[in-house]
């Protein structure tokens, strides 16, 4: 029998691979934007993790979704570091959320209170940013030149441990959820949701950047 974490995968790899495709993405890791193009990036991120650990504060005590909160993730203060190596002191009166921004921001909101749907928007984000993440902090280190302590402190998990030991945990906290077959199938379809919704971010960033060129 194929373990939910498994099938969960399998159903959405397409949807993760169309994020990952994405022509910003492409832009970035070729090194054809600027700092500032990348602070962007890093600004829609603060958005949206802010909603997302804000939901994870609110479920800590939740039965199922207390079980994906994870406070060693939380990407706050990572980002923030980020945005001051950026764009300076004054980050704060740089960065706006952009409307797909907002809208994923509103969605990640919307099902809060549903654990399926934390949950989803929990995995989409944070399994990518430990797995194909480290490939682009990596890429984004020898592009910038940032090294820990500002730049790319988002894609740092040091008290995390080992990502693979970590992301072998994740997935079997996926594979014990108390769901039946419908509402593993609700939770899938809301992952691919928040593929797409997090891909129309990477496209309007796109869109942006190209028009200041």
């Amino acid at each position: 029998m194929t373990s939910f974490s498994e099938t969960l995968k399998n159903a959405t790899w397409s949807d993760h691979e169309s994020a990952e495709d994405e022509s910003y993405l492409k832009e970035l890791m070729g090194g054809r934007l600027s700092e500032h193009d990348y602070g962007e990036l890093v600004a829609q991120h603060y958005f949206a993790y802010l909603a997302l650990d804000g939901a994870a504060k609110a479920l800590a005590d939740h039965p199922v979704a207390g079980r994906f909160v994870f406070p060693e993730l939380y990407r706050e203060q990572a980002l923030e570091r980020d945005l001051q190596t950026v764009y300076g002191a004054g980050w704060r009166d740089r960065i706006v959320p952009s409307k797909a921004t907002r809208t994923l921001v509103a969605r990640i909101e919307q099902v809060a209170d549903w654990p399926g749907g934390y949950i989803a928007h929990h995995y989409t984000r944070y399994m990518g940013d430990l797995s194909g993440g480290q490939f682009i902090r990596m890429e984004l280190q020898k592009i910038y030149g940032y090294q820990k302590g500002g730049g790319v402190d988002f894609y740092l998990f040091d008290e995390v441990g080992s990502l693979p030991r970590f992301k072998n945990e994740y997935r079997a906290r996926l594979d014990a959820l108390p769901f039946g077959e419908r509402e593993q199938r609700r939770m899938i379809g809301e992952v691919k949701l928040a593929y797409q919704l997090n891909t129309e971010v990477l496209g309007e960033l796109l869109h942006v950047v190209k028009a200041a060129a």
